[in-house]
């Protein structure tokens, strides 16, 4: 691994990536919950219990994929082989999930989302880990890992798009009076069709990337094969290592913590549209576009700013942004300074503040990944070894809370503000309607301020980390030298 820049066609494949993580999280986030709580009739709290309870799975999955991705030696590298063998078995998991038997009750359809939630996400670890720790090794440069961030960032939100724009104008348009999301037929094509366009851009990307191979760091032989037991030991030996580093720990906590908002938010997105707004398709469909398109918009400026700013006002900023404007809609309207339902500006002036909270949101994401492959030189240092993989684990672990703890705490919530099955828009209490943008609103809004304390306490600069590869080059060269003269 070198400080050096990578080409347009690498960069190009190495994003593409992303879109399988950003298919699979944007249907979690607006899909998965609803479809089972309001089509198939299983209780907000055990649905959100059931993807909880695949995340924790994914507590012990994420740092292992990190850890044996690190420790990998094969002619394909570290990390390649996992992103080739998770292809197939993610697109199948996917597509099950949306496709439970008939005649299940309660407790079986809460079974069969628990195994496939928890099996859709180990497949999408086995991939993923390694995926954003191969971003980390192309180069240490400080401002081209942003580079790399933005590309891998940028397909995410396409592939975020890619759900969002067919899943309400193809798969789940309106059927007459009844609205599309609500129709349990349309799920299996859905799930079929991004099932196969997940598979494909893994492969793409690990193609598109496999000649790089021979740049990229190699891990030191072991002295002998280790069993399960050491492996797992290993694991948590590597990941207690990982949490003595200072940033690490104050950037996991605020990046955890703003996933767990923006988990909760997505989880409740289609009730405040159907139910609390009260939005046509044709606005839902805006508003539902409006977060990832103006994350493309802010993605181009975002090594612009981390240039001007550096990256942790850049990564405060942009979460203090995105909650502003992405969760303050509901709290101007309990207070009695936004438009009413059926109000034609409703719905412009939602989509405008969440294209503008979009912009500032991607400043944060962009920016916490390209923060992490920095903390992976800096525990190299003290360290003496490359493991990317753990800080992506936990990485990885972070996003994932997003709908696992986020849709737990959604399912609770409804259940506590007792909002009824088989809802009708229009015809829910107005008392329950105010519940629910409370929740949606302040209550999710305290997430952010945590985060941005957490952030605070960040102290790798670019001055830091231009000293770190300074003495990382000198201690690689030494030992060039000494092999060199044995």
């Amino acid at each position: 691994m070198a400080t050096r820049a990578l080409s347009f066609g690498t960069k190009f494949a190495f994003g593409v990536g992303q879109m399988a993580e950003g298919i699979k999280n944007s249907a979690f986030a607006t899909f998965l919950l609803i479809y089972y709580n309001q089509v198939l009739g299983l209780p907000g709290s055990l649905a959100g219990l059931a993807i909880m309870i695949a995340l924790c799975f994914d507590a012990i999955t994420d740092p292992l994929a990190g850890s044996l991705s690190d420790n990998l030696r094969s002619r394909w590298g570290r990390r390649h082989p996992f992103m080739y063998a998770s292809a197939v078995p993610l697109a199948l998991f996917f597509y099950l999930l949306f496709v439970p038997p008939a005649g299940l009750d309660q407790w079986g359809l809460f079974a069969w989302l628990t195994v496939l939630a928890v099996l859709t996400r180990g497949a999408m670890t086995l991939y993923h880990v390694p995926h954003l720790a191969l971003g980390a090794e192309l180069t240490e440069e400080y401002e081209e890992r942003t580079s790399i961030v933005s590309f891998r960032q940028v397909f995410g939100i396409l592939g975020t798009l890619a759900t969002v724009v067919l899943g309400f104008t193809v798969f789940f348009a309106d059927r007459g009076e009844l609205k599309g999301n609500l129709v349990a037929e349309a799920y299996p094509p859905f799930a079929l069709t991004f099932a196969v366009v997940m598979c494909v851009t893994i492969l793409w990307s690990g193609w598109g990337t496999h000649d790089q191979i021979p740049h990229l760091s190699v891990p030191a032989a072991p002295e002998r094969r280790l069993t399960v037991v050491e492996m797992l030991v290993r694991v948590f030996t590597d990941l207690a290592a990982a949490v003595t580093n200072h940033s690490f720990r104050w950037l996991f906590a605020g990046v955890i913590i703003v996933f767990v908002m923006v988990g909760v938010q997505s989880a409740l997105n289609l009730y405040m549209a159907n139910y609390f707004w009260e939005f046509s398709s044709t606005d839902l469909l805006w508003v539902s576009l409006a977060p990832p398109l103006g994350m493309l918009i802010g993605a181009p400026f975002t090594r612009l700013i981390n240039r001007r700013f550096d990256k942790r006002p850049s990564l405060v900023l942009g979460t203090a942004w995105y909650a502003v404007f992405q969760l303050s809609p509901p709290i101007l309207r309990l207070a009695g300074l936004f438009p009413e339902n059926g109000d034609p500006l409703l719905a412009p002036l939602i989509t405008v503040m969440y294209v503008i909270g979009g912009a500032g949101v991607v400043q944060a994401l962009v920016t916490a990944g390209s923060m992490m492959a920095d903390i992976a030189d800096e525990h190299e240092l003290g360290s003496g070894r490359r493991q990317e993989g753990i800080f992506f684990g936990a990485l990885s672990f972070s996003g994932k809370a997003a709908s696992g703890v986020g849709n737990l705490i959604g399912g609770v919530a409804l259940d506590l503000i007792d909002f009824p099955d088989a809802a009708v828009p229009g015809e829910v209490a107005e008392a329950v309607l105010t519940r629910l943008g409370l929740t949606y609103g302040p209550v999710v809004m305290g997430f952010a301020v945590i985060a941005v304390w957490c952030y605070t306490h960040y102290r790798l600069t670019r001055t830091r980390h231009e000293e770190i590869l300074a003495e990382l080059a000198r201690r690689r060269a030494a030992r060039v030298a000494e092999a060199a003269a044995t």
